[in-house]
């Protein structure tokens, strides 16, 4: 199923086999409609289809049943890597939730979640930002931290300047579009930058790709870098210590 472009419309493809899932995100995105915001349409179909729609922006995937598990995050990845991807799972697992980071997904909204919580999500994921609870990335922070297999860090990776500079931005947390603004380049001009970043360093993410270039040792103007994450990682220490679960948004394009 194919939309015709309407300006200010956003087109999302559903992954899931539960009809009560799929009742319910379309009263949500009913909602959206009457808000007189961003007007979010609901697609449905196979994952191949789902896939094969040039116009899709986002998917929901719903890894709450057996049937669509990890397989089904890297397939999309695959397929459409530029694709932005929002899991549904079940609550307190925070083990899935980094697992589906990971494999690309922007967001992790656990079952219980309402529909404002939900369009929310789609908004800052949408913006460029990925929506999780504090402690879920800040545990996935410190897991790729401990990478040392980091082909950045060995230095047996060419970077031309501008990637360099693009690399320096997503560290300053900068959006797509802010990165195209600050270097005078088209947005696509980034994205390609990105893509092309992430295919040298073998990152599958782009938290992963920060976290490569923030563990090489002498990478210039990167040292600067790791010493103003000092301050976050100290903060991220006192949010695990609180106990606090409040979903964080990185913008990271």
């Amino acid at each position: 199923m194919s939309v015709n472009r309407i300006p200010g419309t956003t087109r999302i493809g559903l992954v899931t086999d539960e009809p009560i899932r799929l009742e319910g995100l379309f009263t949500i995105f009913d909602q959206s409609a009457e808000s007189g915001g961003t007007r979010y349409v609901p697609i449905t179909g196979s994952l191949e289809e789902l896939l094969s729609n040039p116009d899709l922006e986002c998917l929901i995937v719903d890894r709450s049943t057996p049937s669509v598990g990890l397989g089904i995050q890297q397939t999309i990845r695959r397929a459409r890597p530029g694709i932005r991807q929002i899991v549904i799972g079940p609550p307190g697992n925070d083990e899935l939730m980094q697992q589906a980071i990971i494999a690309g997904a922007r967001a992790y909204l656990d079952l219980t979640a309402d529909p404002e919580m939900v369009l929310k999500a789609i908004e800052e994921v949408m913006s460029g930002s990925i929506w999780a609870p504090r402690r879920v990335l800040s545990r996935l922070i410190d897991r790729l931290l401990t990478v040392s297999d980091s082909s950045i860090a060995h230095g047996d990776v060419h970077l031309t300047d501008r990637e360099k500079q693009v690399l320096d931005l997503i560290l300053l947390a900068r959006s797509n579009r802010e990165i195209a603004g600050q270097l005078g380049i088209e947005e696509r001009t980034v994205k390609a930058h990105v893509g092309r970043l992430m295919r040298k360093t073998g990152a599958d993410n782009r938290i992963e790709l920060s976290m490569r270039a923030l563990n090489a040792p002498k990478n210039p103007g990167m040292i600067d870098r790791r010493q103003e994450d000092r301050r976050p990682a100290d903060r991220r220490q006192g949010d695990r210590r609180n106990g606090d679960s409040r979903p964080n948004r990185i913008t990271h394009g």
